[in-house]
């Protein structure tokens, strides 16, 4: 099968940190962005130099000791920012100004009151003027994803020829279908030219829950990059996790995409971002969450306990954790007792299972977990009036 790499663009230390109450200082993003290039990522945004002296002095400072990544600044379409990226990315080994402008009828007449004409020649002059710092230059059309297509190609088309590298194609308020996201990626793709010389980026945002299906739409017709963060943080309701298109494509090899990430720090990052950033990552989400690997019906458990595949698609290794979670809760069975009870140390009879399951339930009908501690607690008990097999 022919296997595509798919460059990862992580914007947590930008796009991420946008999050009110996430705000970071100089050295929690340094060790941010160190975690971020020995987990394989291509390209760090580490920030945004002409918003605050802090922004820029993290970006220097960031760009002094990233080693493998491309290190990329953001700015607006106007050379007082890109002079000010260009300058914060002075010390960085493959520096990348990602620039940009609104190309939405929404944008244009709204934000911008100007027309369609001038947002192609902005667009365009702002990477041309780019081009004379660095050699890579990504251009992102805000608001992509509401954009016409016709009038999107003509500005592709515009930065290609002015000397852009990367093309983003941002859904920037999460409105799109996957199936539309897809289409638009694959129009460009067919209508654009000299497209082949550029990648396409995908940059979806997670208003109405499909930042990832539409990542991963975006891919499948063409694109070849994605635009993600740890935990899936970032403006309003967020950006594409990380965490979950690199484990889509390990999981679908038949799509014939992988990234060089090491998914067993998956993790250990989202751990690392939630604790630095304050921000709690819900217990159900997708890969990293507390009960993404826990079992706590007692079918579920049985299955699990006999063979992990039976429930899980994803072996917890993979990510970083070592093992499932056998949750014991009153929708628990006997196999699920038993497991626990042998973690413990007590190798139990089937007959001691079924007088010990009784306990277990009296315990579970006024708790919402049965704790290891309680497990102990229903041993002691029972054991002053039976003998018990320890193996500890």
């Amino acid at each position: 099968m022919k296997t595509e790499k798919i460059e990862i663009f992580d914007t947590t230390l930008r796009d991420g940190e946008q999050v009110p109450g996430c705000k970071l200082d100089k050295n929690q993003k340094l060790y941010i962005a160190q975690k971020l290039d020995e987990l394989g990522v291509d390209v760090i945004e580490a920030g945004f130099p002409i918003s605050s002296p802090g922004d820029f002095d993290a970006v220097q400072a960031i760009s002094k000791i990233v080693k493998k990544a491309k290190v990329c600044a953001l700015t607006r379409a106007n050379t007082k920012d890109i002079d000010s990226a260009a300058q914060a990315l002075q010390y960085a080994q493959k520096p990348r100004i990602h620039t940009g402008i609104g190309t939405s009828e929404s944008h244009i007449k709204y934000k911008f009151n100007t027309s369609q004409e001038d947002i192609l020649n902005r667009a365009a002059e702002a990477v041309h003027y780019a081009k004379k710092y660095v050699e890579d230059v990504e251009f992102y059309a805000e608001d992509a994803g509401r954009t016409d297509n016709a009038y999107l190609a003509k500005v592709c088309e515009a930065v290609i020829q002015a000397g852009a590298t990367v093309i983003n194609i941002p859904d920037t308020t999460g409105y799109c279908l996957p199936a539309d996201y897809g289409a638009k990626i694959k129009y460009l793709k067919e209508n654009v030219k000299d497209i082949d010389n550029v990648t396409l980026s995908c940059h979806c945002h997670n208003d109405l829950g499909m930042a990832t299906a539409n990542s991963i739409a975006g891919i499948i017709n063409g694109a070849r990059q994605i635009e993600c963060t740890i935990n899936g943080i970032g403006e309003r309701a967020g950006n594409t996790a990380l965490e979950e298109v690199v484990m889509i494509l390990k999981q679908h090899e038949k799509l014939g995409f992988y990234t060089d990430i090491n998914s067993v720090m998956l993790n250990e990052m989202s751990q690392l971002t939630s604790t630095t950033m304050g921000m709690l990552v819900q217990p159900n989400k997708a890969i990293v969450g507390s009960n993404a690997f826990a079992h706590s019906s007692g079918i579920h458990q049985d299955g699990v306990i006999k063979r992990r595949d039976t429930y899980e698609i994803i072996d917890p290794r993979d990510v970083g954790i070592n093992e499932s979670a056998i949750i014991l809760t009153a929708r628990s069975g006997r196999s699920a007792l038993a497991y626990r009870f042998k973690n413990i140390g007590y190798d139990v009879t089937k007959k001691e299972l079924d007088v010990l399951y009784d306990y277990f339930l009296k315990v579970a009908d006024v708790k919402k977990e049965v704790t290891e501690k309680d497990l102990f607690a229903i041993m002691h008990t029972f054991s002053q009036n039976h003998l018990i097999n320890r193996t500890a």
